[in-house]
């Protein structure tokens, strides 16, 4: 940021001390400079900021910590933000906090990575929300595919995206009358939700589809229970079914409650149903795998090349019980973390189809005022070391699931596994 000197102005003085009048004006004049570098040497000691010459005007630049190494100049910034109310035309519509959010969301999308975004405190609030399970929306899990194209990962059980139709991996090429191309994850989510009744037009593609559609739907309350639990009599016994939808704030406690009743039956296995699950907590799919597996759940590789394990945090109450678990394309990120620890410790079958392929790791910082950073730390690999991102993982047993099929059949080789 420049900053500028006051210059005293330029004065005749027969005297340096000649008459009163010539005293007071040395006097103003020697504590306005006083006082500029006063304040000069303040921004320098509290900011840490180094001054570079650049010209007549002195130019600030920002030392920034490893790894940006570079000296910005960031008069073209402040030209920019002088320049906009000055000469745009809607007075009324200058905003300076909208201005500040919009150039630090401008600046974090720059790094190209849809899933490193700054959110505003509105957006911020949305988010918390749908940890929550509770949110007034149409359903629906979006992210990106690889081609970085806003896509649905999964339709929530039970709400209007289920009801009509909306498939994983469905690209998102409208919201109303706004292309997505280029659109952030906060962007889009406050262009989908919106007060229960009112209504938003999605236009969309089939992944791999040459022709759109449209759908216009309603939303509605969304009030999700990440945990469902049923049972099923087969030839070889009662088979418990365990359908997590999501990870969430509740969803620990709901799943605590699932396992201890099954804890109390006698069953002869339990299916785990993450099929449509778009993820959300790591700390709680750490949880809920804890109670299958003993040792590593996933690891995680920072951006230095280094590799940290995450073990189990509590002893399994499953352990002995033989176990498929259910996937499919709109299986994402904690979904996938559950599935590859299953997998890879050899602690049972995954039945299904390729999951979505949502393998990095995204750190949340909190700042005053309610605003957050969502930032890519690091990605997550298997316990075996595989990487999934934009790759996914292949199930042990293939089973597509077709629209049209009055039968679950990927239910019904869970069951006939076990």
């Amino acid at each position: 940021m420049p900053l500028k000197v006051p210059q005293a102005p330029k004065q005749k003085i027969s005297s340096p001390i000649g008459t009163n009048s010539g005293v007071f004006g040395f006097v103003v004049q020697f504590l306005i400079v006083a006082v500029a570098f006063f304040a000069i040497g303040f921004l320098v000691g509290q900011k840490k900021v180094s001054i570079e010459r650049k010209g007549v005007a002195p130019n600030i630049v920002i030392e920034n910590q490893a790894p940006l190494h570079q000296n910005v100049d960031f008069s073209l910034f402040w030209k920019v933000w002088d320049t906009l109310p000055q000469r745009y035309l809607d007075k009324n519509s200058i905003d300076g906090q909208k201005l500040l959010y919009g150039a630090i969301s401008g600046m974090v999308r720059s790094l190209g990575d849809p899933y490193t975004a700054f959110l505003d405190p509105k957006q911020n609030s949305a988010v918390s929300d749908e940890l929550a399970g509770s949110y007034q929306g149409i359903g629906i899990q979006i992210g990106f595919n690889k081609d970085k194209r806003l896509v649905v990962i999964a339709p929530l059980k039970g709400t209007p995206a289920e009801a009509a139709g909306l498939k994983p991996k469905d690209i998102i090429v409208k919201i109303n009358t706004k292309d997505t191309f280029d659109m952030t994850l906060p962007e889009a989510v406050d262009l989908i939700r919106g007060k229960a009744g009112t209504s938003v037009k999605l236009v969309l593609l089939h992944d791999g589809g040459e022709k759109t559609f449209e759908k216009d739907l309603k939303r509605a309350q969304i009030d999700v229970k990440s945990v469902e639990l049923s049972y099923k009599d087969t030839n070889n016994g009662k088979i418990a079914i365990i359908k997590v939808s999501r990870f969430g704030e509740k969803t620990d406690s709901e799943w605590d409650k699932a396992v201890e009743e099954v804890s109390g039956k006698k069953v002869s296995g339990v299916v785990v149903d993450m099929r449509n699950n778009p993820g959300g907590l790591l700390t709680s799919a750490i949880h809920l795998v804890s109670d299958l597996v003993k040792d590593t759940v996933v690891k995680q590789e920072s951006d230095k090349g280094e590799v940290s394990s995450m073990g189990v945090d509590h002893a399994a109450r499953l352990g002995s019980v033989p176990v498929v678990v259910l996937i499919n394309g709109g299986s994402a990120s904690a979904a996938e973390i559950f599935a590859g620890a299953v997998k890879d410790n050899n602690r049972g079958k995954l039945v299904g189809e390729k999951s979505f392929g949502k393998g990095t790791v995204q750190d949340v910082v909190n700042f005053p005022g309610g605003s957050s950073l969502h930032v890519t730390i690091a990605k997550w690999l298997t316990p075996n070391g595989d990487s999934i991102h934009g790759v996914g993982i292949t199930p042990d047993i293939i089973v597509v699931s077709k629209d049209d099929e009055k039968v679950d059949t990927q239910l019904e080789k869970a069951l006939s596994l076990l």
